[in-house]
């Protein structure tokens, strides 16, 4: 199933309240990441931008998806991965869907969540054809999540890497993730998992709780310049 993301931050009227941490665990701390390396060459960007624009442009029409014979493709662009789609219109998210798990080749994956970001992000209403030249696309290609290990909030919080983790955020049957660019938007790290608990339609302090389970992942994204 598509999973909708966050590439900013949703409008919060007030800041969740939850049970005081110690100081110094719930800001920006934490031993910083080492960034991975650009997998996609400009070359390759241009590619999937290009197949992104194609797609949106015919599926507002409900149009076929374009036509792609991977043989002619460089390996990792039809290799199996995962990405989210992300419509922007003036830096107001329009649509982002995506995958978690890798599942289909990524040129595949590329056309279907533009598909579906366009067209089936229960936020929003589906794109008219008068507005795709309006919207700005963004494609994120995650590598697989990887489950953090922690017994308490502190613990969780000081492997949290803002900026360049994405956080998928489990509670029960409830499931929510926020790619790695809403780090700009919300820098807080409780913050950041009081928002993403309540986009898994949870209350905010219930990813202090044994039962939440967190993973991340990385991201490497790169988009359209503004129309």
């Amino acid at each position: 199933m598509p999973v909708t993301g966050d590439n900013e931050a949703n409008p919060w009227p007030t800041e969740a309240s939850g049970r005081q941490l110690p100081p110094g665990d719930h800001g920006h701390a934490g031993a910083p990441a080492t960034r991975r390396r650009a997998e996609f060459s400009a070359a390759d960007r241009a590619f999937l931008l290009d197949l992104a624009r194609r797609t949106l442009q015919q599926v507002v029409l409900r149009r076929p998806l374009p036509e792609i014979h991977p043989s002619g493709l460089a390996p990792h662009l039809a290799a199996i991965r995962s990405c989210f789609i992300t419509l922007t219109e003036h830096e107001t998210l329009r649509g982002c869907v995506g995958h978690l798990v890798a599942r289909e080749p990524l040129y595949r994956a590329v056309m279907e969540n533009t598909r579906n970001a366009a067209l089936n992000d229960h936020r929003f209403p589906p794109v008219r054809p008068e507005e795709t030249e309006r919207l700005e696309i963004e494609i994120s290609v995650l590598t697989e999540p990887r489950r953090l290990t922690f017994t308490s909030p502190v613990e969780l919080l000081s492997q949290l890497h803002p900026g360049q983790d994405g956080v998928v955020l489990r509670i029960g049957h409830c499931t929510a993730t926020f790619l790695p660019q809403v780090w700009a938007e919300i820098p807080h790290k409780v913050r950041f998992l009081d928002q993403l608990a309540e986009k898994a339609g949870c209350a905010p302090e219930r990813w202090r709780q044994a039962d939440a389970a967190v993973s991340v992942y990385q991201a490497e994204a790169f988009r359209e310049p503004a129309p």
